[in-house]
């Protein structure tokens, strides 16, 4: 390339994204300005991609974190050939585009994941990058190596100023990620002007204390980006930050280096000037000038040609190596045996009393046993949650720590007290193909995990939170470990499934449910006490678990229908024997998963909740209006708990069957 083509490619991206934002009046120039030259050269000189095929599972990965200068994106991806034309360009942030004001995935061919909360993309990417180190792991030969790849990304600095980037950067520095490689959009600015106001730490520092490979370049030198990213590629036992110097909305002439450049058009006459001073057509909008056009169809070409190469080379590597083949197809296609549930199911059985957290346990050990792509582990709580695959040994770079022994073949994962980078790590995970993941803690602290968990649903991945500890029956350790509001605040997330199961066997189908029929996040509320072995009726089947609700236990002409969550089964169980002795009789309904009873038929729901309709759960009752009616009965606990046991905290929140059946005799009665 020429130096002249080169600044041609890369005013091309600038003004494609001035033109966009400038149609649309919103967006945000001065990062697609800023960091075009970077993403040129990343973009043009290594990122490997085919855009006939963006799921091409050789391809590099590469994330905007600040999802906001999403028009960079756009740009490139409608240059390097995506199925994204002009028109969608031109419809920038409009009803119907595959252009929003942030990346979206599934949404639009080539984003990876969702960006845009920032910080957001460095965890999600780090969840890659660990991904792409075990899979390589498992499948990877002298001959051949499946997983050769990196993962790419731009931040800025709002992304590094988030917790979430702080929590998973000093993960990826432990875990020696040698795959990631994020460009820092270093320029100073933010929406209040400049960033000394907020944020005047030495980044370079910070980051190499944290184990990463740090190079400092000016960002709008593309020899010396590259040679950066060349060196940063040799690094294989650190993840490496380039930091490029740059200035926002470089280029124009008046809002160059000022925050009026961030997050809205530069407007007609800055547009005009820019043009000018970049030798740029003032007409038409979204001009490529035809030796761009020409350059950008051969790097297609050549990024399909090394496509093909990989391919050639996989199919031979998958003929020479039939044993890894099926291990790359196990977990690629996430294989599940057909009787998975029907396993898992045999696998809780137990004859005494037990926590649902313990259930959990016993069911996550028979389904890594049957499910290859199965993997996870706790915020540091893998005691509490129990949740560390037995057997599977510890995932992490080659390492003898302690009494645990790590390896990327390993199955559990140690988060280290870092919830909302895990909740973003394991999204990047199974964001990243080949890996069914989930992360633990308590209930309460979901609080920290509300951002990557609403990512999961907003992308619609199947990826699993598992939360125990999940009522004020916790006890002793008090209000601040009581979860009251979560269940329903969790609930209240499109496309979530959450299930609090009452059993072994409701635990069980859980499990199933996720592993088997999720295509959204799963999520479980599972206790810490003990609950009671639960008798179905004659004719239940395993499977109506998964509709959500189901009669669990039956009375002659029901004047009303208790229904239940987890550990309230077995108290709507007690009251309702204590209700019988005073002749009123009613149906107990346990109810794992209010989404998945919601989504049946209206005929089911009205064949299952009969007569007169109370709720009763250990939480906030808000959401249980929806169901029961404004004349329903509501049994739960509006204020926060207390430091008490959990025995004690029954009695005086009302959680006893005599005081149930009170309450609903009283309210029967009214």
């Amino acid at each position: 390339m020429t130096p002249e083509l080169r600044q041609a490619a890369v005013n091309t991206i600038k003004m494609l994204a001035v033109d966009a934002i400038e149609k649309a009046k919103s967006g945000h120039p001065g990062a697609p300005m800023g960091c075009a030259d970077m993403a040129f050269v990343l973009w043009s000189q290594f990122l490997r991609f085919d855009p006939e095929n963006p799921d091409w599972p050789g391809r590099d990965r590469f994330i905007l974190s600040n999802g906001h200068g999403s028009m960079l994106l756009y740009a490139l991806l409608h240059l390097a050939g995506y199925d994204l034309d002009m028109e969608q360009l031109k419809s920038f942030r409009q009803w119907g585009s595959r252009t929003p004001g942030h990346p979206e995935y599934g949404h639009t061919p080539g984003v990876e994941v969702t960006t845009g909360p920032l910080g957001a993309g460095i965890a999600h990417a780090v969840g890659m990058a660990a991904a792409a180190e075990m899979l390589a792991a498992r499948v990877n030969t002298p001959d051949f190596q499946p997983v050769d790849h990196y993962i790419y990304g731009i931040c800025g600095d709002g992304d590094l100023q988030e917790g979430v980037a702080a929590e998973a950067a000093s993960l990826a520095g432990t875990w020696k990620l040698g795959r990631l490689i994020f460009l820092y959009d270093d320029n100073d600015i933010s929406i209040e002007g400049n960033t000394d106001i907020a944020f005047t730490e030495d980044v370079a520092r910070r980051f190499e204390a944290y184990g990463w490979h740090v190079q400092k370049v000016d960002g709008h030198d593309q020899l010396a980006i590259a040679e950066a990213i060349e060196k940063a590629r040799a690094v294989l036992d650190q993840p490496s930050l380039i930091i490029c110097r740059t200035v926002i909305g470089h280029g124009a002439p008046n809002k160059g280096g000022k925050e009026t450049a961030h997050g809205a058009p530069l407007g007609p006459d800055e547009t005009r000037l820019t043009k000018e001073a970049l030798g740029w057509p003032q007409e038409p909008a979204f001009y490529v000038p035809e030796e761009v056009r020409a350059f950008f169809a051969e790097l297609k070409a050549e990024k399909q040609a090394e496509a093909r190469r990989w391919r050639e080379g996989f199919e031979a590597w998958r003929q020479a190596n039939p044993e890894k083949a099926r291990v790359w197809d196990a977990h690629k296609n996430l294989l599940v045996p057909a009787d998975l549930d029907a396993q898992l199911v045999e696998a809780a059985r137990s004859d005494k009393p037990l926590a649902t957290r313990k259930l959990s346990e016993m069911v996550i050990q028979r389904a890594a046993a049957l499910v290859p792509s199965l993997v996870g582990g706790s915020a540091d709580l893998a005691e509490s949650n129990l949740t560390s695959i037995k057997g599977g040994g510890d995932v992490g770079p080659c390492a003898k720590i302690g009494h645990y022994d790590c390896s990327w073949a390993g199955r559990t994962i140690h988060f280290g007290v870092r919830e909302h980078a895990m909740g973003a790590i394991v999204n990047g995970m199974v964001l990243y193909g080949g890996f069914r993941a989930y992360g633990a803690t308590f209930l309460v602290f979901s609080d920290y995990m509300r951002p990557p968990i609403r990512l999961a649903a907003l992308m619609q991945v199947p990826s699993i939170f598992v939360f125990t500890h999940d009522s004020f029956f916790v006890g002793e350790d008090g209000p601040t470990h009581q979860p009251i509001e979560h269940l329903w605040s969790l609930r209240m997330i499109p496309h979530v499934t959450l299930f609090r199961p009452a059993d072994g066997l409701e635990t069980a189908m859980a499990w199933a449910y996720a592993l088997m029929e999720a295509k959204e996040p799963t999520i479980f509320a599972l206790t810490r006490q003990n609950v009671p072995l639960l008798t179905r009726p004659e004719g239940f089947q395993i499977r109506d678990v998964w509709k959500g609700g189901y009669v669990l236990s039956d009375a002659a002409n029901p004047v009303a229908t208790l229904i239940a969550t987890g550990s309230e089964v077995g108290l709507a169980l007690e009251a309702q024997k204590l209700l019988a002795e005073q002749g009123i009789a009613v149906r107990v309904v346990s109810m794992p998963s209010v989404e998945l009873f919601l989504r049946q038929p209206k005929a089911y729901q009205e064949q299952v909740l009969v007569g007169r309709l109370a709720a009763i759960e250990a939480g906030r009752t808000d959401g249980w209006y929806r169901l029961i009616g404004r004349d329903g009965l509501a049994i739960g606990h509006e204020d926060f708990g207390a430091s008490a046991p959990g025995g004690v905290l029954a009695e005086k929140f009302g959680f006893t069957p005599a005081q149930v059946a009170a309450k609903v005799a009283a309210w029967l009665a009214e």
